[in-house]
């Protein structure tokens, strides 16, 4: 009778901790999108507005570029010592990335030291987000009950876009208090010394934790130790299906989400004030929607949602991009970003889990982690960068037909797959 009051109680604490760290975590890595317009002159040489945003898109996509190998270092680490072990450690990575952009001086101050500084941040911050993603989506998996798995694990992608909504926040209530050239000379240094704050209270948080039943079994199996080549060798059906599923789908959310709020001033023509206070309210709304979505993955399963995820996105991603970029009402631009986001819905809402159910759990969080952060590499974190690149070269549009491609090859994957919910390899309840 213990067990059966204690355990509900324990799992609610768990999910509320690590996704409190999970917030913290997504939200120092996206102020780095959400103040790019205002620090990339301090770090890059004057010129065009497109050039310096180009040059901070190429840092942020070099800071995806240690994600594959912090997936697959804190993989195996959270495989080994355990997922609450995984969770200190990112949030370590990350205080530490958030307070060196902090402090860092200008190239006016420090030449080429700056953007070098930067890169360094930007790495430590991969490397962190690379294991955090695994490490999280595993814990969330784990600690929900069978019943709930979609509903619970959903919160993942609640807190990464609630840490998004609170850096987007940050940014109103600077603009909204402070001038515009304060901002640009020093004003934009404040959201990165309050994220480094909040990732110092989230260590003591994860400490806390109880640490999951899976994880607990896996010790006592006879089951080979955690590592990339046991992953590729013994699962590669299951790994290659993660890299695939998550290639559209992450692209789709980058797209959607950290390019959009540039697209609408650098494309559309809003101010950036109004680019911030569209993407806010709807990036809220979808924050609120995921547990619903993920709840009713519980009902009817994981595999309607994605294939209808690849569906709409294929057919629609293209019209919502060009009717945006002509778009002058921002009540019309927020329709047309509302709809790319409730496309995305189908696969962020239920990602982490249908990943967690493929891989038994002495390789889950390892399973989960470097396939996911390969794809986030090759296709989420160069999303701003191709698509400024193709803007700079006269040729927009292409990125939309990009990730109209790329959604519609993820699709075949979605089609094709066995629904996770009907055979999930987590088995404690």
């Amino acid at each position: 009778m213990q067990k059966a009051v204690d355990v509900p109680t324990n799992r609610l604490k768990s999910i509320l901790g690590g996704s409190a760290g999970n917030m913290v975590e997504w939200y120092d890595w996206y102020v780095y999108s959400a103040f790019t317009l205002y620090f990339a002159p301090v770090f890059f040489p004057k010129g065009d507005q497109t050039a310096q945003l180009l040059n901070a898109a190429a840092v942020f996509a070099v800071g995806f570029i240690m994600r594959p190998i912090g997936a697959w270092i804190m993989g195996v680490y959270s495989d080994r010592k355990g997922r609450k072990a995984g969770l200190t450690l990112s949030v370590t990575l990350m205080c530490l990335g958030s307070m060196m952009i902090a402090v860092t001086p200008g190239y006016d101050k420090i030449g080429v030291f700056a953007p070098i500084a930067l890169v360094f941040a930007r790495l430590l911050q991969g490397i962190s987000v690379g294991g955090e993603y695994g490490a999280s989506a595993t814990y969330l998996s784990e600690m929900a009950g069978k019943n709930r798995r979609g509903f619970f694990s959903s919160f993942q992608y609640v807190t990464l876009i609630s840490g998004q909504l609170l850096a987007l926040g940050v940014l109103l209530i600077l603009q909204a208090t402070m001038s515009v050239t304060e901002l640009e000379v020093w004003g934009w240094r404040i959201p990165f010394a309050i994220g480094g704050v909040l990732a110092i209270v989230v260590f003591y948080i994860r400490r806390g934790l109880v640490e999951t039943q899976s994880f607990k079994n896996a010790q006592v199996s006879k089951e080979p130790r955690s590592s990339g080549i046991t992953l590729f060798v013994k699962y590669p059906r299951e790994a290659f299906t993660v890299l695939a599923l998550t290639a559209g789908g992450t692209l789709a959310f980058y797209a959607y989400t950290t390019y959009l709020q540039k697209f609408l001033v650098n494309t559309s023509g809003f101010s950036r004030e109004v680019s911030s206070q569209i993407m806010t309210l709807a990036l809220f709304i979808f924050m609120v929607i995921q547990p619903l979505a993920g709840g009713l993955s519980d009902k009817i399963g994981r595999k309607p949602l994605m294939v209808g995820f690849g569906i709409s996105g294929l057919l629609l991603t293209y019209p919502i991009f060009t009717t945006l970029a002509a778009a002058n009402n921002p009540y019309i631009a927020f329709a047309l970003v509302m709809a790319a986001l409730l496309i995305v819905t189908g696969y962020t809402s239920i990602n982490a889990v249908v990943k967690a159910e493929l891989f038994p759990a002495h390789i889950r969080a390892l399973g989960v982690a470097l396939p996911y952060a390969l794809a986030n590499t090759i296709f989420g974190g160069t999303a701003e960068y191709v698509a400024l690149w193709f803007k700079q070269a006269g040729m927009e549009s292409g990125f939309f037909w990009y990730v109209t491609i790329m959604i519609g090859l993820s699709l075949i994957v979605y089609v094709r797959m066995r629904d996770t919910r009907k055979h999930s390899l987590i088995h404690e309840d």
